[in-house]
C-alpha cells in the first residue's frame, strides 16, 4: 500500500466551512482551556480541511475535537474517531486524502468521553476494525457511558465492547509503526497517552498524543466518592508525561496544541515542521499541571469545584 503524498496547496489547508463563531470558539479555547460541557458535548464544532501533519501522520478531526489518521502500509490506525455526528465527515476526510476508510485496522481512542468515542460504534461497523481500550475505560465504552463517574447514569453514546483490552506501557504493532499506551488517568480513569516515532526527510521524531489533562467542570479533587485517587491520579499523569520524550506534541482539543496556528505555518511550507515543538510540549505540561494545583489548592481551602476556571473542559 502506498503512502499518498502532500500535495502542495490542498490537503495542508486548514478552512472553517460555514461557521461564523470559529474564531472567537478558538479564542475562548485559547483563554479558558474549555473543551465542552460536563457530559462532554463540547462547543459548537465544524469540519476542517484535513492535513497531512508529519510522517505517516494526518489530520482528519474537527475543529476542536482531534482525530488522526496514522498510515501504514498494512493498513491504517485510527486515533479518535469523535462525535456519531461527524462519522460522516472524518470518513469525508480520510478519502479526501486520497486513503480508504476500509483500510482502517486499529481503532484507538483518547478517553471515554462522548466527543471522542460517540463515533467509536459507526467506525467499528463501517470499517470492521479492532477497537482497543485501556483497561480502566473499557467498561464505561462498553455500556455507554452509563458508569462514567462525571454522569448521571443515562446512556450518553451507543456502547461498544473492546476487542482488546490495554494496560499501561502495553505496544501495539502495525506495518512497521510502534504505538505506546501510557495510562494517565486523571481526565478519566482509563484516559490514554500514545507515543509513536515517525520519519519525516531521513529523521526520526517522537510522537506524543496527550490524553486531555483539564479538569472537569463541577469534578470535585477532593472527597471524590465515585473517584477517590482523582487528585494523586492526575499528579502521576504529570510526571509521566515529563517523562515521555517529545518532539511533536498533539491533544485530544486541537487549541490545546494550537493546531490552526501551526497548521497555518505549514501552509505556508515553513521550516522545520511548525508542529515539532518540544519546548510547547513542556509549556502545555506546566500550564495545566498549575491548573491543576490551583484549583486543588482551592478546594482545599473549601471552595467548591470551580466549573469555568482555566483548564477547565468537559471533553
Amino acid at each position: 500500500m502506498k503512502l499518498q503524498k502532500h500535495r502542495k496547496g490542498a490537503s495542508r489547508r486548514i478552512l472553517p466551512r460555514g461557521c461564523t463563531v470559529f474564531f472567537l470558539s478558538i479564542v475562548f479555547l485559547h483563554q479558558a482551556g474549555v473543551g465542552g460541557s460536563a457530559q462532554g458535548q463540547g462547543p459548537q464544532q465544524h469540519w476542517v480541511e484535513p492535513f497531512h501533519l508529519i510522517g505517516n501522520i494526518y489530520y482528519v478531526g474537527l475543529s476542536n475535537n482531534t482525530s488522526f489518521l496514522i498510515t501504514t502500509p498494512e493498513g491504517h490506525i485510527l486515533l479518535d474517531p469523535t462525535t456519531e455526528a461527524a462519522v460522516p465527515d472524518i470518513r469525508r476526510s480520510i478519502e479526501q486524502l486520497g486513503f480508504q476508510v476500509k483500510d482502517i485496522k486499529i481503532i484507538l481512542n483518547a478517553h471515554a468521553h462522548s466527543d471522542h468515542v460517540g463515533g467509536l460504534a459507526a467506525f467499528k461497523e463501517l470499517t470492521g476494525a479492532k477497537v482497543l481500550v485501556m483497561d480502566p475505560d473499557a467498561e464505561v465504552i462498553a455500556d455507554g457511558g452509563r458508569s462514567d463517574f462525571r454522569g448521571d447514569g443515562k446512556e450518553q453514546w451507543q456502547p461498544v465492547r473492546a476487542d482488546q483490552i490495554l494496560h499501561d506501557k502495553e505496544q501495539i504493532h502495525l506495518g512497521g509503526v510502534t504505538m505506546v499506551a501510557h495510562l494517565t488517568p486523571g481526565h478519566t480513569k482509563g484516559c490514554t497517552t500514545w507515543s509513536m516515532v515517525t520519519e519525516e526527510n531521513g529523521r526520526k521524531y517522537n510522537v506524543v498524543f496527550v490524553c486531555s489533562m483539564g479538569l472537569g467542570p463541577g469534578v470535585p479533587l477532593i472527597r471524590n466518592t465515585k473517584y477517590p485517587t482523582i487528585a494523586e491520579d492526575y499528579s502521576k499523569s504529570f510526571e509521566i508525561l515529563r517523562s515521555l520524550p517529545c518532539d511533536v506534541f498533539l491533544v485530544s482539543h486541537s487549541a490545546m496544541f494550537n493546531r490552526e496556528e501551526k497548521a497555518k505555518r505549514l501552509e505556508q511550507e515553513a521550516d522545520p515542521n511548525p508542529f515539532i515543538d518540544r519546548a510547547g510540549y513542556q509549556a502545555f505540561i506546566k500550564t495545566y499541571e498549575g491548573y491543576f494545583l490551583e484549583e486543588l489548592k482551592k478546594q482545599h481551602s473549601g471552595a467548591p469545584p470551580s466549573t469555568t476556571a482555566p483548564g477547565r473542559t468537559g471533553s
